[in-house]
C-alpha cells in the first residue's frame, strides 16, 4: 500500500482524505479489487488530477471520495467528517452542501435554462443564491449572454461551463470532475480547464479531476497516479511531457501497455 499523505507538507489543510480504501466487485474467484488500499490526502485550495491506465481504479476512487459509491473497507473523510459515520439523510445533505460534481456528460436538465440549471442545487436545498457570487461565477465562465438558453441551444463547451458553474455556485468544500473535457474539442476543453484552474487560484476552490489527458493534467498543481488500484506515483507542477513520461513508466512497470480488464 502506498501512502501519499501530509508528512512532507504539514501546514496544508486536507480537504478530502482516503485511508486504506478498498473496493471489490464480485465474490470468490470472480472478485475484482478496484481499489487495493489507497491512502491519500487531497489538499484544500489545490487542483489535483488523478490519472492511471485503463482499469487503474481512478473513477472508483473519485466516486468513493464524492460519496457516490461506498468502499468495501477503509475510510473517506471530507474535512473532518468520516462518511461512514453518517446515516443516509446526513450523507445526502453532505453530498448536496459540501460536494460539487462535474460529469463528462454534463448532466444538465434539458427543460431548464442555463441559469436554472446553475441554481438547481440551491433550489433543491431551499437556499437563496448569493447574488454577488452567482454573478462572479457566471462572468468567470463567460455565460452572461447564455443564461436564458436551454442546453439544446448551447454548444458542448457551453454546457460543460454551465455544469462547472452549477458545481461551484453552492461553494462546496470540494469539486470532483470526472473526465470533464472528455466530450469536448480542444478549444472548449481548454476553456473549461482554464475556469477550473482559475476557480482554485482566484477563489480558493478545491478541485479533484479524473482525466486520461496529459494536457488536461498540466493545468493542475499535482497529479496522483494509480495502477492496479494503488497509488504508485505523483507529480508536482506537472507538464504534459512529464505526465506522459510518468504514465509510460507506470504502464511498462505494471504491464498495462495494452490496457486492462480491471474495473475502472
Amino acid at each position: 500500500m502506498t501512502h501519499l499523505a501530509a508528512e512532507s507538507t504539514p501546514t496544508r489543510t486536507v480537504a478530502a482524505r482516503a485511508v486504506d480504501l478498498r473496493k471489490s466487485y464480485g465474490r470468490g474467484d470472480a472478485a475484482v479489487d478496484a481499489l487495493a488500499g489507497v491512502t491519500i490526502d487531497l489538499y484544500a485550495e489545490e487542483f489535483t488530477a488523478v490519472m492511471g491506465p485503463s482499469g487503474s481504479g481512478k473513477s472508483t476512487l473519485m466516486h468513493c471520495l464524492a460519496a457516490l459509491d461506498s468502499p468495501t473497507s477503509g475510510s473517506v473523510l471530507i474535512g473532518d467528517v468520516d462518511l461512514a459515520s453518517l446515516k443516509d439523510k446526513a450523507l445526502t445533505l453532505l453530498r448536496r452542501d459540501r460536494i460539487g460534481f462535474v460529469f463528462q456528460s454534463f448532466n444538465l436538465v434539458p427543460t431548464l435554462t442555463a441559469q436554472e440549471n446553475i441554481l438547481l442545487p440551491l433550489s433543491i436545498a431551499g437556499r437563496r443564491p448569493d447574488a454577488g457570487w452567482f454573478d462572479t461565477v457566471v462572468d468567470t465562465v463567460g455565460l452572461r449572454d447564455r443564461l436564458s438558453h436551454r442546453p439544446s441551444e448551447m454548444s458542448g463547451g457551453q454546457q460543460q461551463r454551465v455544469a462547472c458553474a452549477r458545481a461551484l455556485v453552492s461553494r462546496p468544500s470540494v469539486v470532483f470532475a470526472d473526465e470533464p473535457t472528455g466530450n469536448l474539442d480542444s478549444t472548449s476543453g481548454a476553456e473549461v480547464l482554464g475556469f477550473l484552474q482559475r476557480s482554485v487560484r482566484e477563489f480558493g476552490q478545491t478541485v479533484v479531476m479524473v482525466t486520461h489527458d496529459p494536457v488536461a493534467a498540466s493545468y493542475t498543481d499535482r497529479v496522483v497516479f494509480l495502477a492496479d488500484g494503488e497509488v504508485v506515483d505523483e507529480l508536482r507542477a506537472p507538464t504534459a511531457e512529464s505526465v506522459l513520461e510518468t504514465m509510460a513508466r507506470i504502464q511498462l512497470r505494471s504491464g498495462h501497455a495494452t490496457g486492462s480488464t480491471r474495473e475502472p
